[in-house]
């Protein structure tokens, strides 16, 4: 009796973890494929090999690339080079990326960039917080950026259990799989939320105590990375994985592809979703971002290169 119900345990635990395996494969599009959708005029931008996963744009154009992701389970075209962060100016003719120097006293040996945020104050002072992973830890740092030479000076760096401010921790919202790619409405009335996992958009309204109540979800057969938004029509630009299988098993042969998503009137019965480019791997591999300005669209990866094109 003993060994048959030692049997049974063993065919149901593995019952259930082919089960999760099969979900997860799911989640992970494992079996998706996609078309090429080119653009006309698109090349790679010079200077950018192991990765530019995240990218800000401010209103005036100077774009901010973060570079040299290391993460685990994931492809490192240089696992023993510091992360870098660069600049583009998106107002010249023949935009190139500029590496930002970074102040002294900053463990530059560690620094493993991730995620971008932007904030502008009164004054015009543009600060950086950066998400950072040194020694597979996880910390936000705190920098300002100093335009006259191109350099970037470490104010603080900000650690906590859940990653927010070492004062207060608030959650806002909850019930996400994986809450990734975050951003704001141009008018500052909604938040966006990219679940990687669940391959959707989730719409939430901002209150005045930052608590957030769910407007809409927005279900999209891809894996959803970045959201990046257009300050001037309102459309999101989201950087997406077709198939997440290929982005964690090194292939050669079987490169993870690339997509990039425009939602427009996200907040309609009907919202369009346009699928802007798409390759297979031959050109962009993890593309992880995509950002806009004056007709000129940069698109970010997790570990390859960079892509410029102009619309």
């Amino acid at each position: 009796m003993g060994k048959v119900l030692a049997v049974a345990l063993v065919g149901i635990a593995a019952a259930l973890a082919a089960e999760r395996l099969l979900a997860f494969r799911n989640r992970l599009n494992a079996s998706r494929e996609i078309a090429p959708v080119t653009l006309p005029s698109c090349r790679l931008i010079k200077g950018i090999e192991t990765g530019s996963e995240d990218i800000d744009i401010l209103p005036n154009g100077l774009a901010f690339i973060s570079s040299g992701l290391k993460y685990p389970g994931v492809k490192s075209l240089a696992p023993d080079k510091p992360g870098e962060m660069f600049l583009m100016d998106l107002n010249e003719d023949n935009p190139r990326a500029v590496e930002l120097r970074i102040s002294r006293g900053f463990d530059l040996v560690s620094f493993n960039p991730h995620g971008i945020s932007t904030y502008i104050d009164r004054d015009d002072t543009v600060y950086l917080f950066v998400v950072n992973h040194p020694h597979q830890k996880s910390t936000v740092e705190l920098f300002k950026f100093v335009e006259d030479d191109n350099s970037l000076v470490h104010l603080k760096t900000i650690r906590h259990d859940l990653l927010t401010s070492p004062k207060e921790v608030k959650e806002v919202a909850a019930g996400f799989y994986s809450a990734n790619g975050i951003n704001i409405s141009p008018d500052g009335k909604y938040i966006y939320v990219a679940d990687i996992f669940d391959h959707n958009v989730h719409v939430m309204e901002k209150h005045a105590n930052w608590n957030l109540t769910h407007v809409k979800t927005l279900q999209l057969d891809t894996l959803v990375d970045n959201l990046s938004i257009d300050t001037y029509t309102g459309d999101i630009w989201i950087g997406c994985h077709p198939n997440g299988m290929k982005l964690f098993y090194d292939n050669p042969e079987n490169l993870p592809a690339s997509e990039v998503l425009r939602v427009q009137n996200i907040l309609s019965e009907e919202p369009a979703v346009t699928r802007v480019y798409a390759d297979n791997g031959s050109v962009l591999q993890g593309t992880s971002v995509a950002s806009v300005y004056g007709g000129k669209l940069l698109i970010g990866t997790v570990f390859h290169r960079a892509l410029y094109c102009e619309l």
